[in-house]
């Protein structure tokens, strides 16, 4: 049998499969809660699977391999990273962001400040998820051009509208159980298949050692400064990025937030591991491959194709698939969550109008409600994906902003009693501002396009005066409404899951 038509039907019955989680996921959507946040039931299984696949994306998997073909062991730092934002997040900040039974992270600088101003970082994240989205959507297309044949536009079309329509119809429900299958195609094609039979063809570790230079197994051989600036943009960003929290929201318990989450973090450092070897091993069992003018990410469909057997090969594709669509999906939904709970509502005030976005007299139009929202974000974003070439830089952009202008905000209200509202949007302002002016600058000084754009020094800037400001100014004005703190400290405490069976008490 074909090779290439055992690939084709596996990853169409794959996709197939999330259709049905679609269906499946709607009979258990009954309110607001469950879908956006699958009623906050998710127990140390479900959560550990749905929070490492939201994490774990194409960047992850196939630009891992990428990286281990092209730098070796040290290829594994982007994942890395990645974990350790997990893992901190787990351990400092969860159990906490978990109790306050909020729905996205603009709602917890309200509750924290009690200064509307702080609604402004709900556009940012607006973006950010936005731009996420998008990129992802993008990303699992380049699988179906290669399989299909399709037209560029025409894969993400496909592609993206799948990720819609189980989205839509199931809100969280559906995306946790995707992302639970997902995780295990995810474990079972990287772990058990990818990896032993790349090795294998590559004649082990030691067959691998007398076959490539020494600097393949230098632990900072992808260069020092690189490491460091992953651990900037993505453990810091994963510390505060709302698709990030909307997991912890899901979380049955804190203790499930804390511990389920820790061990998503093990899992992906784990997982960075294995990547960065099956690179390694690729680059002795396939060196031709050529990366410069094919691009590292080209590394993970050669192994598929030419070093793994027939139908396995389709498994490991739709892994990859399964990689891109879990951060798509989790993306669009913070997209959603974020542009009606926070956005609609700030932006009505600049016309004086309140709106109400928690309809719990009525579920049924809530929900009807957020799936409008999905879907009209979600087709945003597939065609952002489709008109713009480089959706990357957007996402940077985004990125940057998030990391230079809200971190300190969002981390200095959990962290410091004293932290005042008015500190929190200075901050905000003067660290987007910063972060966006430097990387200005530098593009228009830049003697490559986009050399600005992807350059370190704006996140490091913006994160310097945001954090400057935010202490200064948090000194030098009055504390926090004593009614504020203390109404936050009572959410912290766990004083918010009764609050939710009683929402006219809610602040």
């Amino acid at each position: 049998m074909d090779a290439t038509f055992v690939n084709i039907a596996i990853v169409v019955v794959y996709l197939a499969a999330m259709l049905a989680f679609g269906w499946w996921g709607k009979s258990r959507t009954k309110n607001n809660s469950d879908f956006l946040v699958a009623g906050r039931r998710l127990g140390p299984f479900l959560y550990t699977g749905t929070m490492a696949a939201v994490v774990l994306g194409g960047a992850s998997t196939v630009g891992g391999v990428g990286l281990g073909y092209k730098f070796g062991i040290s290829g594994m730092w982007l994942v890395v990273a990645i974990g350790a934002g997990v893992l901190l997040l787990s351990l400092l900040f969860a159990s906490t962001i978990q109790k306050l039974k909020i729905y996205t992270v603009s709602q917890m600088l309200t509750l924290r400040y009690g200064s509307n101003a702080t609604q402004t970082s709900g556009i940012v994240m607006l973006a950010y998820t936005l731009m996420l989205c998008a990129t992802s959507t993008g990303a699992y297309a380049t699988i179906f051009v290669v399989l299909f044949g399709w037209d560029r536009a025409v894969a993400i079309a496909v592609g993206g509208a799948i990720v819609l329509v189980y989205s839509t119809i199931g809100g969280m429900w559906s995306i946790t159980l995707a992302d639970q299958v997902q995780f295990v195609i995810k474990t079972v094609g990287i772990f058990f298949l990818m990896l032993p039979f790349t090795l294998n063809a590559a004649g082990g570790l030691d067959g691998i050692r007398s076959r490539v230079d020494a600097t393949f197994f230098q632990i900072d051989g992808i260069g020092a400064q690189t490491i460091i600036t992953y651990f900037v943009v993505y453990t810091l960003g994963l510390l505060i990025g709302q698709d990030i929290w909307q997991r912890v929201f899901t979380a049955k318990t804190p203790e499930v937030a804390r511990w389920g989450g820790a061990t998503a973090g093990i899992y992906c450092i784990l997982y960075g591991a294995a990547g960065a070897l099956i690179g390694l091993g690729a680059r002795v069992a396939l060196p031709q491959i050529d990366v410069k003018a094919l691009g590292k990410d080209v590394v993970y469909a050669e192994v598929a194709t030419h070093l793994l057997p027939i139908g396995i090969g389709g498994l490991v594709l739709a892994a990859a698939v399964a990689a891109m669509m879990s951060t798509a999906s989790g993306a669009l939904i913070a997209a959603a969550t974020v542009a009606r709970a926070d956005v609609l509502p700030f932006v009505a005030g600049w016309f004086g109008k309140t709106v109400n976005t928690d309809d719990t007299d009525n579920p049924e139009h809530d929900v009807k409600a957020n799936r409008m929202w999905v879907l009209g974000l979600g087709i945003v974003a597939i065609v952002i994906a489709i008109v713009t070439k480089d959706v990357v830089a957007a996402l940077t952009i985004a990125y940057d902003i998030l990391v230079g202008g809200l971190l300190v905000a969002i981390l200095g209200g959990l962290v410091w009693k004293r932290g005042t509202g008015v500190a929190a949007a200075a901050s905000m302002a003067v660290g987007s501002v910063i972060t966006l002016g430097t990387m200005i600058i530098l593009e228009v000084n830049a003697e490559v396009p986009l050399d600005g754009i992807y350059a370190n020094e704006p996140i490091y800037y913006g994160l310097a005066a945001s954090a400057a400001v935010y202490i200064a100014v948090s000194l030098l004005t009055k504390p926090t409404d004593p009614a504020v703190m203390q109404n936050w400290r009572r959410r912290v405490a766990g004083g918010a899951a009764e609050e939710e069976k009683a929402p006219a008490l809610t602040h």
